[in-house]
Formats: structure tokens, C-alpha cells, sequence
């Protein structure tokens, strides 16, 4: 990887800390958050430069992500007598209606049921020719989801199952093992798709731009073979997520999964189209550099969008038949800070998988790569179910989950 390109890359991190998290000055310091744990690093600015106490700093000794991370908390100012004035400006901040957050927090299991019951209304009854009657397939799903809402394993969740009986959510509560084997039915994939797109619908009005990235989630497999083979340790297998989601509700919009080791960049023209199917106005969309392409700008064009993606120290604005390249390219190069005023709102998707990771965790315990998938779905679906809570006390919005049916 080239020099400039890992300047970008350290510049696009620093810009992602200065957004999210708090860096704040003490005396002649600045105290930068660390990204992986719980911890601090020191950053001093002089007229000569700036050092850090990071291992990236001390190592290299070059301009690492947390220096980045002041400078765009900060803006600097060299006087004529040499002097150097250094004046905070205001960091990016979210206001936070609190009693509308705990209303919302306090009602969230008694509607998340409600909301999944309509939700899950959208799913047709296959036809059954013969053997015995089996539950119904909108029960099945909504108690896979219910259980996966609530991380409980198979066995305990069971209650719950008894409970939305009692309550009238469902017919019948099933078997525990029931709901196991409907996470390991391919058909069940394409659905719950359909229903994370029906779930994010209650909030087009909304979310106008858009972030997309991907993230791990982790699996209970291991790849044995190099393990076997070359003595190496085992490593567990992840289901790679490819998403998309809005940046004033990090509502997620479409997904797809791929394997470990797939490109980011080809994602984008599906997930992108998908989100625009679901009813969404495109008029934003922000990734890192990894997407940047002249494809990838020509459908976000096409859409009615505009793309904010950083281009590599590598690539060039040559048009090769795509003005639309050149013309994010010559912004890019020559209006930088107007450019990250719309790039910073990609940090939204981290914040997204990490809110989903943190709440529903990153572990899949499916066995079977199509169960992995499917219970994925059913984190996500939960995750935008919760949104939309959050939003009906915050926006006041009364959501329809019923008006789409599931082809």
C-alpha cells in the first residue's frame, strides 16, 4: 500500500474519532480517545509538529490518526509574530431528548411484540399437500425473532413463546426445537429480506442520506485446515455483512452477506438500488475509499444522489467515459472541507453495527451456514424494530408495517 494512501486512511479514521467520540484539551495537551480500548493517548501540537503516544506514533513516527483527530477538532491560526493561536471549534453533537429516550426505553418490549406481530403479517402461508399440520410460518419467524431479540438460548426462550400466547401474539407456543429448525431453512432467507426492508419503511420520510460499509460477525466454526496441516491456530469463521443504512436514525436499509475474504466495492450498486426500491430518496451517499469507483458514482448519479467517496492516493480523475468520475474527482482534490462536512457522516455506520453488536451481540450460535444467515436477518430486524420505537417517541411517527406484503 502506498505512502498517501495510508495518510488517507489514517486521515479518514481521525475524522471518524473527531465525530464520534470527545477529544478535549488539558493544559498544553490534547486527550484522544483510544478506538480499541479503554484509554487515552496524548497528543502535543508545536509549530514544528505533533506527537502522539500511540504505538503507531512511537513506531513510525509519523502523523498517526489521533493527530488527525485534533486537527479537525481544532482549527490553527500562525500569527504574523510566529505565534501560534489555537481556537477549539464545536464538535459535532447529537441532543439527545432524554424523556423521550426513556419513555421509549420503557416501552420498548411491550411494542417491539406489537410492532413484530403486524410485521410479520406480511408473510404468506405456504400451501401444505400432506403430513401433519405444521405451526404457522409467520408464528415460526416472529418467535425466531423474539428469541433472537432477546438473546435467551433455545430452551429458555421457551417461556416467552407461552407468554405471546397468552397475550394472543401467537396461536400456539412452539416447541423450543421448532424454532431451530426454521432458522435452518433456505426459503426463510429471501423473507426475512423482505421483512428488514418493511421494517426500515416507516422512516423514508426521513433518511434521505446514506452510509454503507461492512463489519464481521463472528461464528462458533473454526477453519480447521491450515490448523491440521501447518500447526497454525484455529481461527473462527465470520459471515462477512455488507449494509446500508440511514444517518439520522441509523435505521438499516438492505444487506447482504458474502465470505470472508469478497470486495466491498461491488456491493454498493445492489445495496444502493435496493434501498431506492424500498421508497427511500436517494440523495446522499457516503463510503470510504474502498468503494470508490467510476460504477459505483454513475448509479448513485442515476438515482438522483451524490456520492461522497474519498478517492485512493492512486487513482486518477481521468473521465474514461464517466464526467461523473471527474467531477467528484475535482471536488474531491480541490474542496476538501467541504467535502468532509458530508464524508463525516459515514462514522453513522460504524456507530450502527456497533449499537447492533452491542445489543444483540456479535456471535452467531447457528450451526449451518444458511441458519447463520437467517438469524443474522433476525438481529437486524430487531435492531430496526427498536429504531422505530425510538422514533415514535422521538418524532412522534405512527408506523404501518402492513401495507407491503412479502411476494
Amino acid at each position: 500500500m502506498q505512502y498517501q494512501e495510508l495518510v488517507q486512511i489514517r486521515k479518514e479514521k481521525g475524522l471518524a474519532i473527531a465525530s464520534t467520540k470527545k477529544v478535549r484539551q488539558e493544559g498544553k495537551y490534547w486527550l484522544v480517545p483510544s478506538q480499541s480500548r479503554n484509554a487515552d493517548y496524548r497528543v502535543e501540537l508545536t509549530l514544528t509538529g505533533a506527537t502522539c503516544t500511540c504505538p503507531d506514533y512511537t513506531k513510525r513516527g509519523i502523523r498517526c490518526k489521533h493527530v488527525w483527530a485534533v486537527e479537525y477538532t481544532i482549527e490553527k491560526h500562525l500569527n504574523e509574530d510566529g505565534t501560534t493561536t489555537i481556537t477549539q471549534t464545536k464538535r459535532i453533537t447529537y441532543p439527545q431528548n432524554w424523556s423521550a429516550y426513556t419513555k421509549a426505553q420503557n416501552e420498548e418490549v411491550r411494542l417491539f411484540d406489537e410492532l413484530l406481530k403486524d410485521l410479520v403479517q406480511n408473510v404468506p402461508e405456504p400451501t401444505q399437500a400432506m403430513g401433519r399440520p405444521r405451526i404457522p410460518l409467520k408464528e415460526a419467524i416472529f418467535c425466531s425473532i423474539q428469541k433472537v431479540y432477546s438473546g435467551l438460548s433455545s430452551r429458555r426462550a421457551h417461556s416467552l413463546y407461552q407468554f405471546a400466547e397468552q397475550r394472543n401474539l401467537i396461536a400456539k407456543a412452539p416447541n423450543y426445537n421448532t424454532i431451530n429448525l426454521t432458522l435452518n431453512r433456505p426459503e426463510l432467507t429471501p423473507i426475512l429480506h423482505e421483512l428488514l426492508a418493511i421494517s426500515a419503511m416507516p422512516l423514508r420520510s426521513i433518511e434521505t442520506t446514506f452510509a454503507i460499509d461492512s463489519t464481521g460477525f463472528r461464528t462458533n466454526r473454526f477453519s480447521e485446515y491450515a490448523s491440521d496441516k501447518y500447526g497454525t491456530p484455529k481461527e473462527h469463521k465470520w459471515v462477512k455483512l455488507h449494509g446500508v443504512c440511514g444517518t439520522t436514525t441509523n435505521v438499516i436499509c438492505a444487506v447482504s452477506m458474502s465470505g470472508n475474504n469478497s470486495g466491498d466495492s461491488p456491493q454498493l450498486e445492489p445495496l444502493i438500488r435496493e434501498t431506492a426500491k424500498a421508497g427511500f430518496q436517494i440523495k446522499e451517499v457516503v463510503a470510504d475509499s474502498a468503494y470508490a469507483s467510476r460504477r459505483n458514482y454513475e448509479v448513485i448519479d442515476e438515482l438522483g444522489g451524490i456520492g461522497y467517496i474519498p478517492f485512493r492516493a492512486n487513482i486518477t480523475g481521468k473521465a474514461r467515459g464517466s464526467m461523473i468520475w471527474k467531477r467528484a474527482f475535482l471536488f474531491f482534490q480541490n474542496h476538501e472541507a467541504e467535502f468532509m462536512e458530508h464524508y463525516h457522516k459515514r462514522s453513522n455506520v460504524e456507530t450502527t453495527f456497533m449499537a447492533i453488536k452491542t445489543k444483540f451481540g456479535d456471535i452467531l450460535k447457528s450451526k449451518n451456514e444458511v441458519a447463520q444467515m437467517n438469524e443474522l436477518l433476525c438481529k437486524l430486524i430487531a435492531y430496526n424494530l427498536s429504531v422505530v420505537i425510538a422514533e415514535m417517541f422521538n418524532l412522534g411517527i405512527e408506523p404501518e408495517l402492513t401495507r407491503t406484503k412479502v411476494e
